[in-house]
């Protein structure tokens, strides 16, 4: 491979660059840059700059004091070269005397100006823009330094694998946005040498756009099919539609003459009573539509637990805590593949049709979520690099609340506020754009067969009125209280599951619940419907076709041309209140027992038609009120005139909005949801009212929401950035070895493959630091376990002469010459700026610096010598272990 002369220099036309495996011992170090005699049978190439006249002249590579081992990081006898880089990003800095990085001046040979040196990255030399002389004709895979700039290209590896995660492991964040800012800097700067680079270029940089447009097309596309298929099944457990059995009941009866339909139903459409009895009506009618009922549902049930346990088990709950959990840097292997988005998708049209207390909407941001991971391997900058990647999985979060709820900034709002980790300002504006798209797509479709892309479009032509705001606070205060007992019951009951012989049994406890479920909720009206029918009832405004029990009012309607009066409540009214009460309870508790079952299931549905259920029966009764005592002075002036000044529905959608968001802790997001998804855009501040009296209630009775808490019963390694560490322990207190205990460590230069190979059989560590010696344990740099396994097994299998004895060294100093077989050169794959604190640095500072920089670990020295290891697996169960916690419940790596 070539290498690179600073600027200024001169490599005339005799002088090359030897041309071996980056791996291999005779692999040209920085001290062979400025040698004139090479072999001419390795000439590679001819590199011709401003001609000098001299070596005098030349940057001399060659450290000051090459018996100092660290002589890359510093220029002082302490050796301090691990010092923690202050940016958090990988930045690149000038490696000069003094600053943090310890890097030393460089004099030349013969004048004593001094020149400084060139930029370094973590992973060796880096290009720089002001070195104009460097040669840019070297592909993605060259290597500086033995260092390669790793996922450039399709062949950028020199060994595979390298840069990649295991399993249950959690990303590096500083490292892969460092790789892609060198990856980045090489395209700009070879965008000037041709019209085909200068397009490389313009594709790369169009490649996040392109991506996230694709996102929105295959989310908004996919959530049209489960929009229809989930419609046409639903009505499936009622009846069919014998001329076109592929249409649902609403679509039957477009086709029909009539006005009216009875209970919905028109002659079109025949229900199964009527096609075996020849009749609707009646007890024998009633019971065969009942078991048809319980029949359907049990059939989806069963169908939808199956495809989850045989083709893909983590297509299962909600998903929103697992994509929370992968945002922050986790990985889980197919958690995001294409066999969970088909089973997913599928299993979310079965069991949204068995009419348990379950709904779409968190299913589908984990359907858009795989969407994106899938995508994101179409374009190698996302698809190689998991920091970029979830860039990508964010945007695709909000396409995922966009198309459930038809609310596109909410989905963006959404992905901000309760989804993703790192969220840059691009990762906004992309997101924007691909909710938008998501929306658009879907709208073309029209699922809902309207010409409102929102679900639960509102017409409310009543301002709401001052005093109002106090039940409007009251609802939030209740909604706050039902979501906490929501959340206590339901962890209680995931923890039973868990731990019990019931959780062997997944799809015997779907079968169960779905079977009661069915069962319970048939004779009721109002539990009978599909969730999304009855919300859309329960904010709906009485009207003269309304013929449902809640708008039985004693209404004079003979003067069309006047406004509805208020009027008093009739029986049905009062029969509705009950039929709700029940309603409410018998959803909470099955929606207790179905959020976390082993088919895809969401909780915004339910969680709304919690709080809408209890928002219209207080809506009602403060209808009433002003009915009663107009004449009152919290009525006067606005219910004094006789006209609707008390708006029911408008309760209803303030109380969903109160359930939900002590459900999801949501306050911004749930907002522009609530008013994107009815169209009600002047009652903004009922609902943040409502909102955040439901969070502070909330946070009062229990610390976390629904999402945060799963991810604490699973044991999924989050550091959630808005809880606060209130503890004065030191780093000393938490790193690994504790005192007086062994600390695994490899050294530069002096172990050979077989120490290597015994180190990582007797160890399970992820990674080790490298030092100068097991004497003098001055910190040289970071490797990982998983890179040095990879780069062992394709030393041995691409090098001729490595063996056991072969030493293993992390310099770039050639080994002193001897008989024995010849040594492995991994410096490519040593991060040489890990990140660093001290023994005594706060323990608050180190939670920060996990959360906002997203480590993996940090090392932790004392006057320069390595002490420990801090991981992020540590952390979280010190966390636990200070807030009286079992630590031992962070399960994963």
């Amino acid at each position: 491979m070539e290498k690179f002369p600073l600027k200024g220099t001169n490599i005339s036309t005799s002088s090359t660059v030897v041309g071996t495996h980056p791996l291999s011992g005779d692999h040209p170090s920085y001290q062979a840059v400025g040698r004139k005699t090479v072999s001419p049978a390795n000439e590679k190439s001819f590199i011709n700059t401003t001609s000098l006249t001299s070596d005098d002249e030349m940057i001399d590579i060659t450290p000051n004091n090459v018996s100092n081992p660290n002589y890359q990081y510093h220029s002082s006898s302490n050796g301090g070269g691990g010092g923690s880089r202050e940016d958090g990003v990988g930045e690149e800095r000038l490696g000069a005397a003094g600053s943090g990085l310890g890097g030393s001046s460089l004099h030349t040979g013969s004048d004593n100006s001094v020149r400084t040196s060139p930029t370094h990255s973590r992973f060796g030399r880096d290009f720089h823009s002001d070195h104009e002389d460097y040669v840019a004709a070297v592909s993605f895979s060259s290597t500086v330094e033995g260092v390669s700039f790793s996922g450039m290209t399709d062949n950028s590896d020199d060994i595979p694998g390298i840069g990649q995660y295991e399993d249950f492991h959690t990303i590096d964040w500083q490292r892969d946005i460092a790789r892609d800012r060198m990856r980045h800097r090489y395209i700009v700067k070879k965008r000037q040498d041709s019209f085909w680079d200068l397009l490389k270029g313009a594709h790369d940089a169009s490649s996040g756009w392109v991506c996230v447009l694709l996102v929105g097309l295959f989310t908004g596309c996919v959530a049209g099919v489960i929009d229809i298929g989930a419609s046409w099944m639903t009505d499936l457990k009622f009846g069919i539609c014998p001329q076109a059995f592929w249409l649902n009941r609403e679509q039957c009866c477009w086709s029909s003459n009539e006005t009216s339909f009875v209970n919905g139903n028109c002659s079109q459409w025949y229900t199964w009573s009527e096609i075996i009895t020849s009749s609707r009506e009646g007890f024998g009618a009633y019971i065969i539509s009942y078991f048809f009922y319980i029949a359907w549902a049990m059939l989806f049930a069963l169908l939808a637990a199956s495809l989850v346990r045989m083709f893909a088990p983590y297509a299962c709950g909600s998903g929103i805590p697992e994509i929370k959990t992968i945002l922050s840097g986790f990985i889980i292997r197919s958690y995001l593949g294409k066999w969970t988005l088909i089973i997913k998708s599928v299993g979310l049209i079965l069991s949204v049709s068995t009419g348990l207390s379950l709904g779409k909407e968190g299913p589908m941001v984990h359907i858009a979520s795989c969407i994106g991971n899938i995508l994101s391997y179409l374009f190698p900058k996302y698809g190689r690099n998991e920091a970029k990647k979830r860039e990508i999985i964010s945007a695709a979060a909000a396409a995922g609340v966009s198309v459930a709820f038809g609310a596109p900034i909410g989905g963006v709002l959404f992905s901000l506020e309760e989804v993703s980790y790192y969220f840059p300002l691009k990762t906004l504006w992309r997101s924007f754009f691909c909710a938008l798209i998501a929306a658009f797509i879907l709208r073309s479709i029209n699922p809902f067969g309207n010409e409102h892309s929102v679900l639960f479009y509102v017409e409310y032509n009543k301002p709401w009125i001052f005093f109002e705001l106090v039940p409007f606070i009251g609802l939030g205060i209740i909604g706050g209280v039902i979501a906490t007992l929501f959340i206590k019951a339901n962890l209680w009951w995931c923890r039973f599951r868990k731990f019990s012989k019931l959780g062997q049994y997944p799809v015997t406890e779907v079968l169960v619940v779905t079977f009661i479920t069915a069962v319970i909720a048939y004779p009721n009206h109002y539990t009978r419907m599909n969730t999304s029918e009855l919300i859309y009832l329960l904010f709906s405004q009485c009207g003269i076709s309304n013929r449902d029990y809640l708008c039985d009012y004693n209404r004079n309607f003979t003067d069309v041309n006047s406004a509805i009066e208020i009027a008093a409540a009739g029986p049905g009214v009062y029969k509705a209140i009950w039929l709700l009460t029940l309603a409410l309870v018998m959803k909470l508790v099955m929606t207790i027992f179905t959020f976390g079952m082993k088919v895809p299931c969401g909780l915004f549905i339910p969680s709304l038609a919690l709080g809408a259920i209890m928002g219209r029966i207080v809506g009602i009764g403060m209808e009433q009120l002003a009915y009663h005592y107009p004449k009152i002075w919290i009525f006067s002036g606005e219910c004094s005139t006789g006209d609707d000044c008390i708006t029911p529905g408008l309760y209803a959608m303030v109380g969903a909005a109160a359930v939900l968001g002590g459900v999801t802790r949501m306050t911004v997001s749930l907002v522009v949801i609530m008013f994107e998804l009815t169209g009600g855009v002047r009652y903004i501040v009922p609902l943040m009212a409502a909102a955040m009296a439901s969070k502070w209630v909330g946070d009062a009775l229990g610390r976390q929401g629904i999402y945060d808490a799963h991810i604490a019963l699973n044991g999924y390694p989050f550091l959630d950035s808005k809880d606060e560490f209130q503890h004065t322990t030191l780093a000393a207190d938490v790193m690994q070895p504790k005192r007086n205990e062994t600390l695994s460590v490899i050294t530069q230069d002096s172990m050979t493959v077989d120490d290597i190979e015994t180190l990582l059989k007797e160890t399970e560590h992820n990674g080790y630091p490298v030092v100068v010696s097991k004497e003098n344990q001055y910190l040289v740099g970071f490797v990982l376990r998983r890179d040095l396994n990879l780069a062992i097994a394709n030393a041995r299998r691409m090098i001729d002469g490595i063996a056991g004895q072969s030493l293993v060294i992390f310099t770039s100093a050639q080994p002193v010459q001897n008989l024995g077989p010849s040594p492995l050169k991994l410096k490519k794959i040593l991060d040489m700026a890990p990140i660093t604190v001290t023994d005594q640095t706060p323990m608050e500072t180190v939670v920060d610096m996990f959360r906002k920089l997203g480590l993996r670990q940090t090392l932790v020295t004392h006057n320069g010598r390595l002490l420990g290891v801090i991981t992020k697996k540590d952390v979280l169960r010190h966390v636990k272990q200070m807030d009286n916690e079992d630590p031992n419940t962070v399960l994963f790596n």
